[in-house]
C-alpha cells in the first residue's frame, strides 16, 4: 500500500517547477472546453489573477494560437477585483486578464465577466448578488482556477470568512497588501479594500484546481491540506469539496510530510542527504544539539527504521555532525596549498576566477556581501555581472533628488549647458505631473537605471574590486517600465553567454532564492543555466571546470539540510556588509516591491545570517556572528 500522501486531505499533484505544473493544468482546462465544444455547450471558468496564473496564461494562448484551441464556447468570471479602482488602471484584474489572456484569444467579450472596482460602494451587494445570479443561471462554473494567499486566503477571502460567505466588499489583510504591494509605487498605493466571489461561492463550482508556486507558499499549503478546517485558513475550507486539486512545485510542497518527513509516510532510502535532513530537522525540534541526541529520541520521533537499519544513535550523530562540520569554511574559493577532500570547494585551481551574478545592482552584496569580500581579500579574481538595471525600483521622489543635485552641481560648477538643462528640466516636469498608472519615459528610465548603477559601482569600490571587473549586463527582458517584464529573448542569453566566455569563471555564484514578487530572481537564474547549458552542449573545455554555487538571503534562506557551504562572519564583518548594503541609498527606508516582508533588506539578511549560525552553534558546532549559506546546482 502506498502511504506517500496519507497526511493530505485534499489530492496533490507536484511537479518539477511552475511551469510544469501549468502546462498540465493547461492540458485540463483545454480537454474540458473541447469535450464541452463536441456536446456545444458553454464552458464556464472561474479565473484567478496575480503571479500564480501567468504561466498558465501564456501557455492557454500558445495551445490557441498552435494547437487552434478556441475560446468561442467559453464564459469566464473573475474571482475578484481591486476597490476602489478604474477598470484600465495598471492594477486592475480587468487590465491583467485582458494583457494576459484576452487580448490574445478568440473569447466572445460579452462573455466575459468582472466585479467592477469603480462602482458606487452602496451597489456593490446588489453587484455581487447579480454577480452570483448569473453564473448560477449559465449552470454554476464548471472549473475555477484558484491561487492562494500566504495568510491562506483564496479569492480575497481573508482568514475569518465563513465557509458560506457570498459576493462581497472585504477590508483586505495588511498581509496581503504587503504582498500585494509589488503591483503598486508602494504599500500606501495598494487599496484596503477588494470585491471577492464569497468561499461559499467558490465551493459552488464543479471542479476546483488551486495552484501555488515557491517556497512561501509551503506553510500555508501544508496548513491547507493536512491540517483541520478552520477558518483562519481560509484554502482549507476546500478539504469539504468533492473534486479539487493542488498543483504545486516541489518549493510550495516542501512542508508536506511526505517531503518533509518521508520516513513517516512509508519506507524511506536512507542516503546520507536524508539520513542529515532527518537528523538535523529532528535535533532542532527537539532543542538539542547533534551530539546529545539518544536511541530514545530516535525512537520518539519516528526514525526507530533508521536506528535499525544504520545502528545505535551515537554513530548516526557522528556521521551527521561530520557531514554539517565540514560545510563550514572561511574559504570559499578553496583553501591553497592544503588538501581537504571534505572541503566545499576544490583547492586548485588557484587563485579562481570567480563571477557574482546579481539579478539586481544589490543583490550581491545583500545575499553573500561577505563572502564577496572574502573572495577578494583572498586574491581570486572576482567578477560581477549585474544581470538587470533595477531602475523600476527607484522611487520619483529619490529621483528628483539627484535631479536637484544635478542642477545644482552644474551652477557650482559654472556650467552652462543648454541641453542639459531641457533634459533635467523635461525630466522633472515628468515626475511632477506623473500619475499613478503611468509608466516612466525611456529617459527617466535611464536616469533611474544610472542612479542604481552609480550605487552597485560605488559598493564594489568600498568591497576593493578594480572598475574591469564590474559588468552591467542591462538584460533587455527587464525593461519594460513595469513589474511585468519581456520573455527570455535570445539576446538576454548572447549577453550571458558572451560574458560567461569572456571570463571563464572557476566558479560562479548566482542568486537562488526565487520568491521575489516580480519574478526577475527565477528569470535571472534560468538565463544563466540555459547559457551555461549552451556552452556545454558546444563542449568548451572550461566549463567542465566550472562550479555553480546558489546564494538565497534577500528573499529566503536555505534549510539547514540543503546548505552545502557555509561562510562564517565576525562581528566586524557584519557591520562591514550592513555599511556596503546602505550604499545602495536608493532601496533604503522606503523600498519598492518589497513583497511580504515589510522590513529593509540589510535587516532581513543579518536576521537570515545570524539563524543559520545560531543554528549551527544550536545543532553543536561553532557559534559565529553570522553566516552565509550556499547549496551548489549541477550544470
Amino acid at each position: 500500500m502506498d502511504l506517500t500522501d496519507s497526511f493530505e486531505r485534499i489530492p496533490v499533484n507536484i511537479f518539477s517547477n511552475l511551469t510544469a505544473g501549468s502546462v498540465e493544468v493547461a492540458k485540463q482546462i483545454a480537454a474540458l472546453i473541447r469535450k464541452k465544444q463536441e456536446k456545444k455547450e458553454k464552458c464556464v471558468l472561474g479565473l484567478a489573477t496575480g503571479s500564480t496564473p501567468k504561466t498558465l496564461y501564456a501557455e492557454l494562448v500558445r495551445m490557441h494560437k498552435e494547437e487552434n484551441l478556441s475560446f468561442k464556447n467559453v464564459v469566464t468570471f473573475n474571482l475578484d477585483e481591486y476597490y476602489p479602482i478604474t477598470n484600465n488602471s495598471l492594477q486592475s484584474y480587468n487590465r491583467f486578464m485582458h494583457v494576459q489572456l484576452f487580448n490574445h484569444i478568440d473569447i466572445h467579450p460579452k462573455n466575459i465577466h468582472f466585479f467592477n472596482g469603480e462602482i458606487k460602494k452602496e451597489d456593490i451587494k446588489k453587484h455581487g448578488d447579480e454577480y452570483e445570479k448569473l453564473i448560477t443561471k449559465l449552470g454554476g462554473i464548471d472549473l475555477q482556477i484558484l491561487g492562494i494567499g500566504i495568510n491562506g486566503h483564496i479569492g480575497f477571502n481573508e482568514p475569518g470568512s465563513s465557509s458560506n460567505s457570498k459576493a462581497r466588499l472585504i477590508t483586505l489583510d495588511n498581509s496581503t497588501r504587503i504582498a500585494n504591494a509589488s503591483e503598486f509605487a508602494n504599500i500606501s498605493n495598494v487599496p484596503r479594500l477588494a470585491i471577492t466571489l464569497g468561499i461559499g461561492g467558490i465551493l459552488a463550482a464543479k471542479k476546483i484546481i488551486l495552484m501555488a508556486w515557491g517556497s512561501s507558499k509551503a506553510g500555508i499549503v501544508k496548513s491547507s491540506v493536512e491540517d483541520d478546517i478552520t477558518d483562519y485558513v481560509p484554502a482549507s475550507f476546500l478539504q469539504n469539496h468533492e473534486n479539487v486539486t493542488f498543483i504545486l512545485d516541489t518549493a510550495a510542497a516542501a512542508e508536506l510530510t511526505r517531503n518533509k518527513s518521508p520516513w513517516l509516510t512509508g519506507d524511506c532510502e536512507w542516503t546520507p542527504k536524508m539520513i542529515k535532513k532527518a537528523v538535523v530537522n529532528m535535533a532542532l525540534k527537539l532543542k538539542k544539539s547533534i551530539l546529545h541526541l539518544t536511541n530514545n529520541d530516535y525512537n520518539e520521533f519516528g526514525l526507530s527504521d533508521l536506528l535499525v537499519e544504520k545502528g545505535n544513535a551515537y554513530e548516526i550523530n557522528l556521521q551527521v555532525y561530520y557531514l554539517l562540520r565540514d560545510t563550514i569554511t572561511g574559504w570559499p574559493s578553496g583553501k591553497p596549498n592544503v588538501i581537504l577532500p571534505n572541503h566545499p570547494e576544490r583547492s586548485l585551481p588557484f587563485p579562481k576566477r570567480s563571477l557574482i551574478f546579481s539579478p539586481h545592482p544589490d543583490d550581491d552584496i545583500i545575499s553573500m556581501g561577505g563572502t564577496f569580500q572574502r573572495l577578494v581579500d583572498q586574491r581570486t579574481e572576482v567578477h560581477v555581472g549585474y544581470q538587470t538595471s533595477g531602475n523600476i525600483a527607484v522611487t520619483d521622489e529619490f529621483t528628483t533628488r539627484f535631479l536637484d543635485f544635478t542642477v545644482g552641481f552644474e551652477e557650482i560648477a559654472g556650467i552652462d549647458t543648454k541641453k542639459s538643462r531641457i533634459i533635467l528640466a523635461k525630466a522633472k516636469k515628468f515626475l511632477s505631473n506623473k500619475k499613478s498608472n503611468q509608466k516612466d519615459t525611456e529617459q527617466i528610465r535611464a536616469i533611474k537605471g544610472l542612479i542604481r548603477r552609480c550605487e552597485a559601482k560605488a559598493v564594489c569600490n568600498y568591497i576593493g574590486l578594480k572598475d574591469e571587473n564590474i559588468h552591467f549586463m542591462n538584460l533587455p527582458f527587464y525593461e519594460t517600465g513595469t513589474i511585468e517584464k519581456k520573455p527570455i529573448s535570445e539576446k538576454d542569453i548572447k549577453i550571458t553567454i558572451d560574458l560567461l566566455r569572456k571570463i571563464k569563471p572557476h566558479q560562479i555564484f548566482c542568486a537562488g532564492d526565487f520568491t521575489d514578487p516580480h519574478g526577475t530572481h527565477i528569470t535571472c537564474f534560468n538565463l544563466v543555466l540555459e547559457s551555461l547549458q549552451r556552452i556545454k552542449k558546444l563542449k568548451e573545455t572550461w566549463i567542465n571546470e566550472c562550479w555553480l554555487w546558489l546564494y538565497k538571503g534577500a528573499w529566503e534562506e536555505w534549510n539547514m539540510e540543503d546548505i552545502e557551504m557555509a561562510i562564517p562572519l565576525s562581528p566586524d564583518q557584519v557591520i562591514q556588509k550592513r555599511h556596503g548594503i546602505f550604499i545602495h541609498q536608493s532601496q533604503k527606508d522606503m523600498v519598492p516591491f518589497q513583497g511580504a516582508d515589510s522590513r529593509e533588506f540589510w535587516q532581513r539578511a543579518e536576521e537570515r545570517n545570524a539563524t543559520t549560525a545560531n543554528n549551527y552553534a544550536f545543532l553543536g558546532l561553532t557559534h559565529y556572528a553570522a553566516m552565509e549559506a550556499f547549496v551548489r546546482h549541477p550544470i
